[in-house]
């Protein structure tokens, strides 16, 4: 009877699965959002939500705690800037977000995420700036556009010329044809001298 016994094992050894779940912690901590199945999200909420439990208050005995679980590097990222910044929310740091299945084998997929988390903002510069430089250039286009076409010309070309070597071992494979009947002859010829 399995009375009490209510964390999943996910198919993994008790070593196996404290290993993914520490790795899956120094991710999260590290990234501040991590994509992963379903169940390993729901199991993995409670444990990151007690680290930064941990890391709203800075001292030693709660950075050994967790330094148990993850490493120096994580621990220093949690109590210097996950911990001040969730200092005065009372739980509920993490969400998740679910995403549908997993093409592969239909595995129930989600984002674990921390509340308040943002992208990046590198990525969402770069369009913008890609954004206004064709509103400026807007003459340059067409000569763009014609040396563009004139590349996909050449592009054209070059499978026409991979046709003929796929057609070389079809040609090949003809007299292969040709004796296969041959030996239908032979093989038939055996069979009326072995019945005798």
């Amino acid at each position: 009877m399995r009375h009490g016994m209510v964390n999943r094992k996910l198919g993994r050894t008790a070593g196996h699965r404290a290993a993914l779940f520490r790795n899956q912690l120094a991710s999260l901590i590290d990234k501040e959002r991590i994509i992963t199945t379903l169940p390993k999200a729901k199991e993995l909420r409670p444990q990151i939500e007690r680290l930064v439990t941990l890391g709203r208050t800075d001292n030693i005995h709660n950075r050994r705690q967790a330094a148990r679980l993850i490493g120096e590097a994580e621990v220093a990222k949690l109590f210097d800037t996950l911990g001040p910044r969730f200092a005065n929310t009372p739980g509920g740091y993490t969400r998740i977000i679910k995403l549908g299945s997993r093409r592969g084998d239909a595995a129930e997929m989600a984002i674990l995420e921390f509340v308040g988390y943002e992208p990046p903002q590198e990525a969402a510069e770069v369009p913008a700036e890609k954004a206004a430089k064709p509103k400026k250039a807007a003459k340059k286009e067409e000569p763009a556009e014609e040396e563009a076409a004139a590349e996909e010309k050449p592009k054209k070309a070059a499978p026409k010329k991979a046709a003929p070597k796929k057609a070389a071992p079809k040609k090949e494979a003809k007299p292969k044809a040709e004796a296969k009947p041959a030996s239908k002859k032979a093989s038939a010829s055996s069979k009326k001298k072995s019945g005798k």
